[in-house]
């Protein structure tokens, strides 16, 4: 059967970390069966509130000046939860808060949870949007005269409730309440409060084992969901079972949205060498062939190491590899498969000027060496040769940020950028001043370049000359 006691609950805020920002309301439609009933307050959030903040919700400082601090109503709300499923809109945004005043006064807060934005996509999944205001249009749903405060709020999801039930039935809720409320098990030696603890965001997770030891980096679109599958009792994976064994810490931080949660995971994983990561290793020998004319016409490889500061930034770079060995060893292919001289392409030494190479007395090279083809002509089938390995030229003339949003938790990102080289991210002007300022020598890096590459060709994300 469907619980017959439930709490709806939204809160106001002075932003959306719940670990640095604070309550500033709290609005609940408490039901019991059939009876229904209300209780809010102002939190004094013992902070000022921002200013973007007061525009959207219409709670400023003075209105909370002499309102009760959340170690005042602690007691009252813990009551009015007791026993409830508690239901919010982005639920782990509100459980987060709560649980986290609870924590700050030395309390721990734990109850079973429901998400009406899962639930909306569950039972709606024809519709693209499911936060509050496009439920709100698309369910006709009475806002009344407060939008943004937190009883309002509230009581606009459990108007949705009511018609999810009414269009749905009791079955397809407790389908979908099966789905949430489903908790999985953890190894007995990671803490059970990480099953509360982990958001539903983008963002990198970071396995601990013994010793503090770094086992494995990884990143999602939604941590809970991908740090919690490592642990499914059903898995059947080698590598996951041993990791599970091993784990003692589960770390994580947010990202706003998929490229920042990329560009961190390469970062933290060459910068930890985690023990069960294989890729994103970072290569110490990066290099690249680079075209010098060293005469008129003649134009010969040479390599080019991931170290030098201009490297990525040019058009005259031809593929990426770890190693100088696969990078002669891929040179040597071409030449072999477009019949080109492996001593004009430093390959091979000649014995004795004059001498022909090797290749050419076995007809599989056309005689640059000795004069039967033209060096000219050698060098336009070299650049032939080498065309699909080219690298893509920096496009743009300096740094440049590009900027994730996300209008749900009005959050935003600015990833600095510059020559395909990651230099950090900022939340805030004056954080792309301090990484612009103190950006050191960061090396060319293989997976950076290839991931900024696939999402500015996408165009996905804004971009922000500096």
């Amino acid at each position: 059967m469907l619980p017959d006691r439930l709490a709806f609950i939204d809160l106001e805020t002075t932003g959306a970390n719940p670990v640095l920002d604070r309550i500033t309301e709290i609005g609940i439609v408490e039901v019991d069966g059939d009876r229904v009933a209300t209780w809010s307050t102002l939190v004094n959030p013992e902070r000022p509130i921002p200013h973007f903040i007061q525009r959207l919700t219409g709670i400023d400082d003075a209105m909370v000046a002499r309102a009760p601090t959340f170690a005042q109503v602690a007691e009252e709300l813990a009551e009015h939860l007791h026993g409830r499923l508690f239901i919010a809109h982005n639920a782990r945004f509100d459980y987060g808060f709560v649980r986290n005043e609870y924590l700050r006064l030395g309390r721990r807060f734990r109850a079973d949870v429901l998400c009406t934005v899962r639930l909306s996509r569950k039972l709606f999944p024809g519709h693209p949007k499911h936060n509050l205001d496009s439920l709100i249009q698309r369910h006709g749903l009475n806002v009344g005269s407060n939008r943004h405060r937190a009883l309002t709020d509230a009581d606009l999801i459990w108007q949705f409730w009511r018609l999810a039930r009414a269009e749905h039935g009791n079955d397809a809720l407790l389908d979908a309440l099966g789905h949430q409320l489903k908790r999985p098990t953890l190894p007995p030696h990671l803490d059970p409060g990480l099953l509360d603890d982990l958001p539903d965001s983008p963002g990198v997770y970071l396995i601990h084992g013994e010793n503090d030891t770094l086992l494995y980096v990884g990143k999602s679109i939604n941590l809970r969901q991908r740090v919690l599958s490592h642990f499914a009792a059903d898995t059947r994976e080698y590598k996951e079972m041993r990791l599970a064994q091993e784990a003692r810490r589960v770390d994580w931080r947010e990202t706003v949205g998929e490229l920042g949660a990329l560009l961190l995971e390469s970062r933290l994983v060459k910068e930890g060498q985690p023990i069960h990561n294989r890729r994103l290793r970072r290569a110490s020998d990066l290099c690249a062939w680079r075209l010098e004319e060293v005469a008129p016409g003649d134009f010969r490889p040479r390599l080019a190491s991931g170290q030098d500061p201009d490297f990525g930034r040019a058009g005259d770079q031809f593929g990426l590899f770890a190693t100088k060995r696969e990078a002669n060893n891929t040179l040597r292919k071409i030449a072999e498969a477009y019949e080109l001289c492996p001593i004009i392409l430093g390959l091979e030494k000649a014995t004795k000027p004059g001498r022909p190479c090797f290749a050419h007395q076995v007809g599989k090279c056309r005689g640059a060496c000795v004069g039967k083809e033209s060096i000219g002509l050698h060098s336009a089938r070299l650049m032939a040769a080498l065309a699909r390995l080219k690298l893509q030229a920096w496009p743009y003339p300096g740094p440049i940020g590009l900027v994730e949003r996300d209008e749900f938790r009005g959050l935003e990102e600015i990833h600095l950028v510059d020559g395909w080289r990651y230099l950090g991210t900022a939340r805030d002007e004056a954080g792309v001043h301090e990484i612009l300022e103190n950006a050191s020598r960061i090396a060319f890096d293989m997976d950076t370049y290839k991931l900024l590459k696939a999402h500015l060709a996408k165009g996905k994300v804004g971009v922000r000359m500096l």
